[in-house]
């Protein structure tokens, strides 16, 4: 394997334990922790350490992905045309997700939260911004999980490619 795959192979590798380690651990371990204390506001202080968390997920994630498609025709090697063309839409994939995720979906649910004034746990589940705020969430983790089944797929062919 050259260089240039090698690299590729671990920036994905690595991307890809950081954001299943956030979703598996970090996320459910902060909102499971605060809750603990029985905290009035827990739901915005586990958001708040979340929100933070995600954003260095998604940017290094559409950093990764930007990486991986200028280095895609360097890194070419003994590919079939059906294999590259999966590879570049896997990886096209992960710039895509990671950076709707971040400034589109993430920049919305911020925006929700400062229009709700008081914290998240105080809103009622009826009021039309928490709705969006949900609705908005489940778009956030789609984008991520896209992400990161596109970056499995990904490992799984630049490990198999040879130069």
């Amino acid at each position: 394997m050259s260089f240039i795959n090698a690299s590729r192979l671990v920036l994905v590798s690595v991307w890809l334990g950081a954001a299943l380690f956030f979703s598996v651990v970090v996320a459910p371990a902060a909102f499971g922790v605060l809750r603990s204390f029985q905290l009035a506001n827990t739901g915005e202080i586990a958001g708040s350490i979340v929100t933070r968390t995600l954003s260095v997920i998604n940017v290094s994630g559409f950093i990764v992905g930007l990486f991986l498609l200028l280095t895609f025709f360097l890194a070419r090697a003994s590919r079939g045309r059906a294999t590259m063309i999966i590879e570049f839409i896997c990886i096209s994939l992960i710039v895509v997700a990671t950076g709707v995720g971040h400034w589109l979906i993430a920049a919305r649910m911020r925006a929700l939260r400062v229009a709700m004034v008081v914290p998240i746990d105080q809103v009622p589940a009826e009021d039309a911004r928490r709705i969006a705020f949900n609705t908005l969430h489940v778009y956030s983790v789609n984008a991520l999980g896209l992400a990161m089944i596109a970056a499995l797929i990904a490992i799984v062919l630049i490990a198999r490619s040879r130069s």
